[in-house]
């Protein structure tokens, strides 16, 4: 699968470098790059590439470039480039994830990087071509539908979990957690119910974003629900229940961004 491309960064010397690594990909097409916020923007509606690189924290202020530019192209175009956050800052990824990045790369970008996001986008690809394939008439086999909204929109998530005619819909912002049960997934609503999907949870952590983590091979968490976290006993204790969820080493970088998460709101601690 080929993708062409437009970087958008306030330093030259780093658009070189990204370019430098991403030319050595054949999938890879380079458009045009910009340093600036007006010049990248006006670039991608120029040319709609499939994807951007683009910088978050720039070191030239005037530059204005930030995440806000992803809400700017909503206003012009039905679909929006896959973004790769390119940046030297670690801080900044938990609010990318609100803005649906497809990646957040910390420089410098080493090969291996650009493999594994190209990897990602791939498989993304993949998922949404067998989904749009998929006849909405057959009632045979159980499926889960979630409407997304972009940014801009103030609607909520609803998620509608159908099962031969029966249609069942949740506000996602009631979801306290996902546990995968062998090919199947139980839904944990903040009232105590439990709803049972037909599907992996690695679907669901493919089609959802913030403020729902993958913690574990068998949890996706809902950050809001999060009351306390554990790190000696690595758990997580969920809101107004006794509930404890597990996280392991391999989601370790993901719980440590919820906590980065929580000090960077209005936080006191003590």
């Amino acid at each position: 699968m080929n993708y062409s491309y437009i970087i958008i960064d306030d330093d030259q010397e780093s658009v070189s470098k990204t370019k430098a690594i991403a030319d050595s990909f054949s999938e890879l097409a380079f458009v045009a790059s910009a340093n600036n916020y007006t010049d990248g923007l006006n670039l991608i509606l120029e040319h709609t590439p499939q994807l951007v690189f683009l910088e978050i924290d720039p070191a030239n202020a005037t530059s204005n470039l930030s995440l806000i530019l992803i809400n700017e192209l909503y206003r012009y175009l039905k679909i929006i480039p896959k973004i790769i956050v390119t940046t030297t800052k670690k801080d900044l990824a938990f609010e990318a994830i609100q803005y649906e990045v497809a990646d957040y790369l910390l420089k410098p970008l080493a090969r291996i990087d650009i493999v594994k996001s190209i990897l990602k986008l791939n498989k993304s690809n993949n998922t949404e071509e067998v989904l749009s394939k998929q006849s909405p008439t057959l009632d045979e086999e159980p499926i889960v539908s979630v409407r997304q909204e972009t940014p801009n929109q103030e609607q909520p998530l609803i998620l509608c979990i159908k099962s031969y005619g029966d249609y069942r819909y949740i506000d996602a912002k009631d979801i306290c957690y996902f546990q995968a049960d062998n090919n199947s997934t139980d839904i944990h609503l903040n009232n105590g119910e439990m709803i049972t999907a037909f599907k992996t949870l690695k679907h669901f952590e493919g089609i959802l974003s913030f403020p729902f983590i993958r913690i574990h091979n068998s949890y996706i968490v809902n950050r809001n629900y999060i009351s306390r976290i554990h790190t000696g006993n690595t758990v997580c204790y969920i809101k107004n229940t006794t509930t404890k969820l597990p996280f392991s080493k391999s989601y370790k970088a993901n719980v440590d961004l919820i906590i980065s998460d929580f000090s960077n709101g209005n936080y006191l601690e003590i």
